[in-house]
């Protein structure tokens, strides 16, 4: 039962020697046998007990005294570390098959007494030692947790267990306390571990002859509400509904004297049977043994590529995001299967920005021998990888005809993923761009690349983006007014990775990306609006004497002051050159201490509002004055927080803003 799904933090020594409450009696019991005796004198000690990190004590603490509206999950997720064990030693004995023993058949036995307020689940697969049994089930990864907790406390219930790798501990739902033997295949020692879930946990090795031959077994003692799951009828429910397709044949041992055997699942490979085969029941219940999830997936993909290579995909799209989708690592988990043989869920088969995607590719034509350098090298898995990942985007695409508002689901929780390989993936650029959704200025909906060209302006020549932290503030941008007058729809691109895929995007449709803050905004050719009317403006001779006195008073702050044909309300704005990154990769950069300067921006002044009408008039008028100088510093500082930044002096700021006043006022 390795790979139980919990994660490996720091667990904190509190005692050694014989441990405490029940587990005592079983100590005196397990000495009275001289030869275990003798061993645990060789060790030093007959037990320990550690304590849990903080962390998972809360979390321990919510499974013994919450319950959850489904406690079943507990079962499936005890089930699929047992199968998850038994494909790792399935892998293992590949090269070396003295591991399997005379045991080559892999099986997970459930076995109940209702009496006892009993349920074993027990498997014969890779085992831990006692390492293992404490990084396993003694702590978890921190993040999961924190984020588990989160959810919790905000009422998300049951489908947070899967979705945030705690697994093991869900068995504490059900059970008053917990206990884990485990003998590693091939190991003459075997441990065992116990805890009530109460903040900490004891371990201490077992004689050989009660352990497994070789796996793990889990006893739980099962709560007074909870005894029901010790009941036949409970067990073959949950295990059908749940458990019925995990790749290890699974049964249930009748009668307390082990009398019979009962077959709950038979190990097939659901992958390998043909799509009319399998129900949509069967599809769920699989989605949720592979991904550990609890939502419905949004998207089946199961097909079998037969020419040059032959494997088997059965593949799922989320409609959740699962907890760890922006994981920096941004691993994929996609099961690599040789001819129904378990490999690694490592294997970077697909690209990363289709990591959300989960389920199993079985191959026909790789070696069973595979190690990491092969996989990373490997021929054969990047032709499949390219094959799958193109019959994705084909389905995803095909969803987005069929099925809009499903597509829209799924866009939304994974399209800022999706659009990394814009960035990243030019051979696949066309067919992302052809699925790709966007926010724009033409409503609330999302709207594709398609429907931005069909409804181009006369006379427009680019598809026009603004990049922002949020769309409300993207909205509230002065850059977009002028394009607003003309009816030109604008994407609004709030996601990070927006900001670096358009700076290598060549075009949409023989359209090139052109970003609302950053060059000359050439919107003359483009008609008003029907509705909207022409203003009157400063003259360009006034205009162009007041941007000279601006850019003499800011100096080096501005690299140019210029009439703005994009502005109608607001007086100016700031846009970046057309050279170099965009007003926001800028701030991106920077933020992130990257080496990129930023490059002093141009300051754009409105010659249609009132102030600088006002203004320019001044400057023709007067030349220089000690108004127009506080006006180049009070505008530009005013450009500043429209573009979300403070001014770069702000007591200056404010002190000519209150010598403006006092002249009003006097």
């Amino acid at each position: 039962m390795a790979g139980l799904r919990a994660g490996h933090f720091l667990v904190h020594r509190l005692e050694s020697g014989p441990p405490t409450g029940d587990i005592t009696g079983r100590t005196q019991i397990f000495c009275s046998d001289s030869g275990f005796s003798r061993m645990v004198e060789q060790m030093g000690q007959a037990g320990e007990t550690l304590r849990f990190e903080a962390e998972v004590t809360r979390l321990l603490s919510l499974m013994v005294h919450s319950v959850y509206s489904n406690r079943d999950v507990f079962l499936r997720e005890l089930i699929s570390n047992a199968a998850d064990a038994c494909e790792k030693l399935r892998m293992m004995a590949l090269e070396q098959p003295e591991l399997l023993g005379d045991d080559p058949d892999f099986k997970i036995v459930l076995s109940a007494d209702h009496d006892g307020g009993t349920l074993v689940i027990e498997d014969n697969g890779i085992g831990m030692d006692r390492d293992e049994l404490v990084g396993n089930l003694g702590t978890i990864a921190r993040s999961g947790t924190r984020a588990f907790l989160e959810g919790a406390a905000g009422g998300e219930g049951s489908a947070l267990i899967g979705q945030f790798g705690v697994g093991f501990y869900s068995a504490f739902m059900v059970a008053s306390s917990v206990e884990v033997v485990s003998r590693q295949a091939g190991s003459a020692e075997a441990w065992r571990w116990w805890s009530d879930g109460t903040g900490t946990f004891q371990l201490e090795p077992v004689p050989i002859e009660e352990a497994p031959a070789r796996g793990t077994r889990v006893l739980l003692t099962l709560k007074d509400d909870a005894k029901t799951y010790a009941e036949q009828a409970t067990i073959e429910r949950v295990v059908a509904e749940y458990s019925a397709h995990v790749p290890v044949p699974i049964w249930l041992r009748i009668g307390g004297d082990g009398v019979g055997e009962k077959t709950l699942a038979d190990g097939s490979a659901l992958w390998r049977k043909s799509k009319s085969a399998v129900g949509d029941s069967e599809y769920a219940e699989f989605y949720g043994h592979v991904s550990g999830q609890y939502d419905e997936p949004a998207l089946t993909i199961h097909y079998k590529a037969e020419g040059r290579h032959e494997y088997s995909v059965l593949l799922f799209v989320p409609s959740m995001r699962p907890f760890d989708l922006f994981d920096p690592e941004r691993r994929g988990r996609v099961r690599l299967y040789v001819r129904r043989v378990y490999i690694t869920d490592e294997a970077a088969i697909l690209p990363g920005w289709l990591r959300f995607v989960r389920g199993v590719i079985d191959s026909e034509d790789l070696p069973l021998n595979l190690s990491r350098e092969m996989l990373q090298k490997n021929p054969i898995l990047e032709a499949i990888g390219k094959g799958v990942t193109s019959r994705i985007l084909a389905e995803l695409d095909k969803l987005a005809e069929s099925d809009g508002e499903t597509f829209e689901k799924v866009w939304t929780s994974f399209g800022a993923v999706i659009k990394e390989g814009l960035y990243e993936d030019a051979e696949r650029r066309d067919g992302i761009y052809r699925i790709a959704r966007f926010r724009t200025t033409r409503g609330d909906g999302w709207r594709s690349l398609a429907d931005y060209i069909a409804d181009l302006r006369p006379n427009q020549t680019a598809i026009y983006y603004a990049l922002g932290d949020d769309l409300d503030a993207i909205k509230a941008s002065p850059q977009l007014e002028g394009f607003a007058k003309r009816g030109i729809e604008v994407l609004l691109l709030s996601d990070p990775v927006d900001a670096f895929w358009v700076r290598t995007a060549l075009g949409y449709d023989g359209k090139p990306f052109q970003s609302v803050t950053q060059g000359a905004a050439d919107l003359d050719k483009v008609p008003v609006a029907e509705g909207e009317a022409e203003t009157e403006a400063a003259s360009d001779s006034a205009v162009a004497t007041l941007a000279a006195l601006f850019k003499q008073t800011l100096g080096e702050r501005v690299s140019d002051v210029r009439a703005s044909s994009r502005l109608t309300s607001s007086p100016v704005c700031l846009v970046a050159g057309e050279a170099g990154p965009d007003r926001q990769l800028e701030k991106i950069l920077s933020a992130q201490n990257q080496a990129m300067p930023r490059g002093a921006p141009i300051l754009e002044l409105n010659p249609g509002h009132a102030l600088i009408k006002g203004l320019a008039e001044k400057a023709a008028a007067g030349g220089k004055t000690e108004t127009l100088e506080d006006a180049a510093v009070l505008l530009y500082g005013e450009a500043r927080i429209l573009d979300g930044e403070a001014p770069e002096n702000p007591a200056d700021h404010v002190a000519r803003v209150g010598k403006l006043l006092a002249a009003a006022l006097g």
